[in-house]
């Protein structure tokens, strides 16, 4: 997702034995990492925690565009066109998935956009909108096709000067299903990962029906929805821009950009993703908020067992739209 920060604003309520509940919160990937688990045997827990921390580490080193020592940093300092540069496992796994994405998108999610995203952080540090030229000269260094892969290699290249990647609408998901990954590895399967918003669950606490997760409406972090998801063993992100937007001559433009346009979001929509994988819930948020709303419940149709709700402000009115099986997840309680 074309975005600094995950801003899903999420609700966690969970039936069950206080007892039974651990929770554990570091600041990771610039905002709150928390891991809930249930379990009554704590036996090899804090071990497992701090391997999960660990991992969250190693992916940030990787895909932190904050940080110029990460090697996706690294990467687009030194790369010249016409050279081949061979990654890491994570950074190849990813700009694989992420090229695909683009391509089901078509290119509405896009990794290659973070000059434009740069762009858009300077534009709200100054309370203003980037000039066309400056849009104009950062489209010409973005596009997922400016990108190659060499599988048998496992090497990059690119076709392009100046590309600049950015993996925010992306990786929190990815990180989020890892940590779950490695605690239901660990025999503590009833977990939750929340990466900043784009939350991974696994095994439902004992006694319950699964998870139970509110949704928030538009420009509203208080606001939920009256109905509660319920899942287990599923992956679910929202986007929207609640905290994360600027306001100019009385529009307001998400920091959420259309790769396309090089323009922030004007829209006041979230949208919502429940998908089997953190990754998939993130990117898919990440879409589904640029396109038309047809055209995101096109794309969602497009992978099993992920659903779609899409939150619109329009007029001072919430209008929605849903996909066929999202309201199955929707609470009885």
């Amino acid at each position: 997702m074309s975005k600094l920060f995950s801003l899903i604003f999420l609700l966690l309520s969970v039936l069950s034995f206080a007892q039974d509940k651990h929770v554990f919160t570091r600041p990771k990937m610039g905002s709150p990492f928390n891991i809930t688990v249930f379990t009554k045997d704590t036996n090899g827990l804090a071990e497992a925690i701090e391997k999960a921390y660990v991992r969250v580490d190693a992916l940030n080193q990787v895909f932190s565009d904050y940080d110029s020592t990460s090697e996706i940093s690294k990467l687009c300092q030194k790369y010249r066109v016409g050279e081949w540069f061979t990654v890491s496992n994570d950074l190849f796994f990813m700009l694989k998935t992420s090229l695909e994405a683009a391509q089901k998108s078509r290119g509405a999610f896009d990794v290659t956009v973070g000059n434009v995203v740069k762009l858009w952080r300077k534009a709200k540090k100054a309370q203003a909108i980037p000039s066309m030229s400056e849009r104009k000269s950062t489209l010409l260094k973005t596009g997922w096709q400016q990108v190659l892969l060499n599988e048998k290699d496992q090497k990059i290249g690119f076709n392009t000067e100046g590309v600049q990647l950015d993996f925010g609408g992306i990786v929190k998901g990815f990180a989020a299903e890892n940590v779950v990954d490695i605690l239901t590895q660990s025999k503590f399967p009833m977990c939750l990962a929340d990466a900043g918003g784009d939350l991974a669950v696994g095994n439902k606490p004992t006694n319950t029906e699964g998870w139970q997760i509110g949704i928030s409406v538009p420009q509203s972090d208080e606001q939920l929805m009256p109905q509660m998801l319920n899942l287990k063993n599923q992956a679910v992100a929202t986007s929207g821009d609640m905290y994360n937007n600027v306001s100019v001559g009385g529009k307001r433009y998400s920091h959420i950009v259309n790769p396309k346009t090089g323009m922030g979001l004007t829209h006041q929509r979230n949208v919502t993703i429940i998908a089997p994988f953190g990754s998939l819930a993130d990117w898919l948020a990440t879409a589904c908020s640029v396109l038309p709303v047809k055209k995101a419940m096109q794309l969602v149709k497009n992978y099993p067992q992920t659903e779609l709700l899409i939150l619109e402000l329009r007029k001072g009115k919430i209008k929605s739209w849903q996909s066929e099986g999202f309201s199955k997840y929707f609470s009885l309680n």
